[in-house]
């Protein structure tokens, strides 16, 4: 038996007047704190909100306990039905909700409209969005843009893929107001259901990545190319010039293409304060800043103060005068292969060079980093996960002395043990993970907060 009656939603999905007293689905309250935001702000434009998650309420006791000041709100947790989807006049799906969903097929055969909160805040959103997305260094790109920005422009917003629903912040949002959103894939995917770009979009690179979601790099890349698709021939998209992947994409974009190179006065800092691996988005960032004409020095300015973010390459207080980086975002074998390139020249002989890798598997490959650890680590302690045991297989296979030997620690505070056990004063310790986190950590966040946690025990 089919629930609804045909809404008037259909059109405009995300006009907040239309969303009083309708009957709103939000598929997947998450962890991450975006689903909470927006059950927040529908509750607030008086939708009528139930929330669906294939977790329990004990999982989700984190993300619950952020709503527990709004009543009315209707919780299924644990499972899905599907009279709660037949119901619907309005779906807002969770990014981590995969488009193969049958609930979501579901939808589509009774024509119940899909959407997400980007897609609720792109409709609405009255200033300027800036999008920055690309497989690393985003969100180092959309922080420093918002930096640049603040030192001309007084209203200038920064959200997207930062564990914090963008419908929190659109209240406050005015006619003529910046916003710098970092998009992620699964984001634009989403995006591509009410057919928007930014009008000023940023690619910082593209390398495999999610491959356990995106089925194929092709499938990957049109989830990225979404971020220029439905730009207006006006709008701009700045793209990393020396990333061959990002040069085959942009040439499909109807707007204005920038392909800006880092200026030789920049570089030095970038090199000494976030590594040569960066230049690339600094380079991207300065040219979005230029663009809205701030000026040099201001953008020096920030530059010089600017040490990097939380969780990327981030330098901990040293412990026994031994040098410890943070570098949990390091998620894909790449990032992973870059920090281990930076430290190693960091950490010169005989100072040793410890590496935490390992986790879970998005598909990916492990040779490379396998190649890395092999030449650059002195000593190696891996968490558990599917993707470890990839990259074991292919240090097995690797022919420098050592490569085949690791210590394997089944919880973070026996991976910062091992890691300790074996340094000494002038050593470095580095939690790159090359990997997801999936199964022991809640997300790449919580596992370095552990990290962090477990340091300042010594």
């Amino acid at each position: 038996m089919v629930y609804r009656k045909k809404s008037d939603l259909a059109s405009k999905p995300a006009d907040a007047k239309a969303l009083a007293g309708k009957r709103v689905l939000v598929m997947g309250l998450g962890l991450h704190g975006g689903g909470a935001g927006t059950v927040r702000f529908l509750d607030s434009r008086g939708a009528k909100v139930t929330v669906t998650d294939l977790r329990t309420k004990k999982v989700l006791q984190p993300s619950l306990e952020k709503l527990k000041d709004i009543k009315g709100v209707t919780y299924v947790l644990g499972r899905h039905r599907e009279s709660d989807f037949l119901k619907a006049d309005l779906i807002v799906k969770n990014p981590g909700v995969p488009p193969t969903s049958p609930y979501l097929a579901l939808a589509a055969k009774h024509k119940i409209p899909v959407t997400t909160d980007m897609g609720i805040f792109f409709r609405e959103c009255p200033g300027t969005i800036i999008g920055i997305t690309g497989t690393r260094g985003k969100s180092t790109t959309a922080w420093l843009i918002w930096k640049f920005l603040k030192t001309k422009h007084k209203r200038v917003f920064l959200g997207g893929n930062i564990r914090k629903s963008v419908l929190e912040f659109l209240s406050e949002i005015k006619q003529g107001d910046l916003i710098v959103l970092e998009l992620s894939s699964f984001q634009l995917q989403d995006l591509s259901l009410d057919r928007v770009s930014p009008p000023i979009a940023v690619i910082t690179n593209f390398m495999p990545d999610h491959m356990n979601w995106h089925r194929t790099m092709a499938e990957y890349a049109a989830a990225k190319s979404i971020i220029f698709k439905f730009q207006k021939p006006k709008d701009y998209l700045f793209a990393n010039p020396d990333d061959t992947r990002v040069r085959a994409m942009v040439p499909k974009a109807r707007s204005h293409i920038v392909l800006p190179r880092l200026a030789p006065r920049y570089g030095t800092i970038v090199d000494k304060r976030l590594g040569a691996h960066y230049r690339s988005s600094v380079g991207l960032a300065i040219a979005v800043a230029r663009h809205f004409q701030i000026r040099p020095e201001s953008i020096l300015n920030v530059l010089k103060r600017f040490r990097g973010l939380e969780g990327r390459q981030e330098q901990l207080p040293s412990v026994r005068g031994i040098r410890v980086i943070n570098d949990t975002t390091a998620t894909i074998p790449e990032a992973a292969v870059a920090a281990i390139t930076r430290f190693r020249g960091l950490a010169k002989p005989p100072h040793r060079l410890t590496l935490i890798a390992g986790g879970s598997d998005k598909n990916l490959n492990f040779t490379p980093l396998a190649a890395a650890i092999a030449k650059y680590v002195d000593h190696l302690v891996l968490l558990p996960g599917a993707g470890t045991e990839k990259l074991k297989k292919a240090l097995q296979k690797e022919k420098h002395s050592g490569a085949g030997v690791w210590h394997e620690a089944p919880s973070m505070p026996d991976a910062v043990t091992a890691a300790f056990a074996a340094a000494v004063k002038g050593d470095w310790i580095v939690l790159s993970p090359g990997a997801a986190s999936f199964g022991l950590f809640v997300n790449e966040f919580d596992r370095g907060d552990q990290f962090v946690k477990e340091m300042k025990k010594l």
